[in-house]
């Protein structure tokens, strides 16, 4: 199945630190990534399969486009810029992996980063506690939340990152 992404480049900029100079081909991978990794786990995979194919053949209407529009969105911008930020400033090429520096700005600490990608998660989180409290209402609106079997997803009922606990 292709993969519908869910936002658009100009839902990031305009939602982001992001600027509308940097070229799509440097971020658009870690759209994908949020939406298969975060948000296809809040959704479960047969509510994400439905959401990508109505996507895809333009027929995303009614309680689906609200769900999309004001909750999953707003959670996928922030967990496309988690993964994003630590990143940003990295590019591999032939002659090896590289840190852009610029002329006439500061690159950031690596702790500045890891400061813009803890509120990026904290907004993430805020979007997914909203998303998780507005399906605990509405469940029947989407009956594809509760349909996973197998190897699906099922949707995660909780938000709350705690970070990595070894």
């Amino acid at each position: 199945m292709a993969t519908a992404l869910f936002i658009k480049r100009e839902d990031l900029v305009r939602n982001s630190i992001l600027d509308g100079n940097v070229d799509t081909d440097k971020f658009i991978q870690f759209i994908k990534i949020a939406q298969q990794m975060h948000i296809q786990n809040y959704l479960g995979t047969d509510l994400y399969n439905r959401i990508s194919a109505d996507i895809i053949a333009g027929t995303l209407l009614g309680n689906y486009l609200d769900l999309v529009q004001d909750y999953i969105q707003p959670m996928l911008i922030h967990f496309a810029m988690v993964d994003y930020l630590p990143f940003a400033s990295y590019e591999l090429r032939n002659g090896g992996l590289f840190r852009h520096r610029s002329e006439n700005a500061e690159n950031p600490t690596k702790e500045e980063v890891d400061f813009l990608t803890q509120k990026h998660r904290n907004f993430a989180d805020f979007y997914t506690r909203r998303f998780i409290d507005y399906m605990d209402f509405n469940q029947n609106l989407f009956p594809e939340y509760n349909t996973n079997t197998n190897e699906d997803m099922d949707p995660d009922k909780n938000a709350n990152f705690v970070g990595w606990v070894l």
